[in-house]
């Protein structure tokens, strides 16, 4: 069963991560699809003023840490950011099928420092853990690294579908980017480091990175292996064997954060079967805890 969307209140801060359908690459990086994701990104943050702290997309799924204000409003930004890159994947690579294997997977993130650090370690390491790259610079993708250590500016291109098919219909001809609109990923702190100046959160990034390539590289040294070169695949290739792991419920340092949590949930889940009950026999004005969707009402704000 899956889990019912939940956030604790105020300003969270969570783990996003999206699949493709079979692990099919259909991410594969690229010139064209790098500045697509961009694009998408931008708007749709421009959009919904959601905070981006980080994000790595590799051939068969992407990472985002993000600062939300609530569920609705993490909804609403995967939404649009997952249903306009879909169709630009799609087009790109020619794709008839769905691109998602499933809805969004969101995880929230405790205010601990060391569960923030740990998990934009993890994905600051995509690409460099698979054996891919040798450098976490190097990853061709879309990936925010270079932004957080060199000021790279993340531009890509929104492309208005709409008025390229107007002229379409018009005869007019166009080239590919007169209805594309540029879009900048603008970058935040982890909340556990916002208090940095620009300089020191660097050098805490450039470190994690570091940590990263020297733990890989040893690791390829006890075991010989070496760095496997991003071999050009095509899009719609199906792997033959796909890694699963189960996801955690919440990402969190501590024993006693990770038991804060659950105990939330528990309360949350509680609530909200007692209220879809009442309104299972007709009760209309069942209340639902705040952060929660309703089935066939109104998103539950707080």
């Amino acid at each position: 069963m899956r889990r019912l969307r939940f956030l604790p209140e105020g300003h969270s801060l969570v783990e996003v991560t999206c699949r493709t359908i079979h692990g099919r690459p259909l991410l594969q990086p690229s010139p064209e699809l790098n500045e697509i994701i961009l694009g998408v990104l931008g708007r749709v943050q421009k959009r919904y003023s959601i905070g981006i702290c980080g994000f790595a997309f590799v051939s068969t799924h992407f990472h985002l840490i993000l600062a939300v204000p609530d569920v609705r409003q993490l909804a609403n930004f995967m939404r649009d950011f997952d249903g306009k890159l879909a169709k630009e994947v799609g087009r790109l690579v020619d794709w008839k099928d769905k691109v998602w294997a499933r809805r969004y997977q969101a995880i929230p993130i405790s205010l601990e420092e060391a569960a923030q650090v740990e998990r934009f370690a993890y994905l600051l390491g995509h690409g460099v853990k698979e054996g891919l790259v040798s450098r976490v610079r190097d990853w061709p993708g879309v990936h925010c690294v270079r932004a957080l250590l060199e000021g790279e500016t993340l531009e890509g291109y929104w492309f208005d579908r709409t008025k390229e098919y107007a002229a379409r219909q018009r005869r007019q001809s166009f080239q590919r980017l007169t209805y594309a609109e540029k879009e900048v990923v603008v970058l935040q702190p982890l909340p556990c480091w916002e208090h940095l100046s620009k300089e020191e959160y660097q050098k805490r990034v450039a470190d994690l990175v570091e940590q990263i390539e020297t733990k890989a590289r040893d690791e390829r040294g006890s075991t010989g292996e070496e760095v496997r070169p991003l071999e050009a695949r095509h899009p719609h290739e199906r792997p033959a064997r796909l890694k699963k792991s189960p996801a955690p419920a919440f990402h969190a340092a501590s024993r006693d954060m990770r038991l804060r949590f659950h105990d939330m949930y528990k309360a949350f889940v509680g609530l909200f079967r007692e209220a879809a009950e009442k309104l299972k026999v007709g009760d209309r004005l069942a209340v639902f805890p705040p952060g929660s969707f309703p089935p066939h009402l109104p998103f539950a704000a707080a």
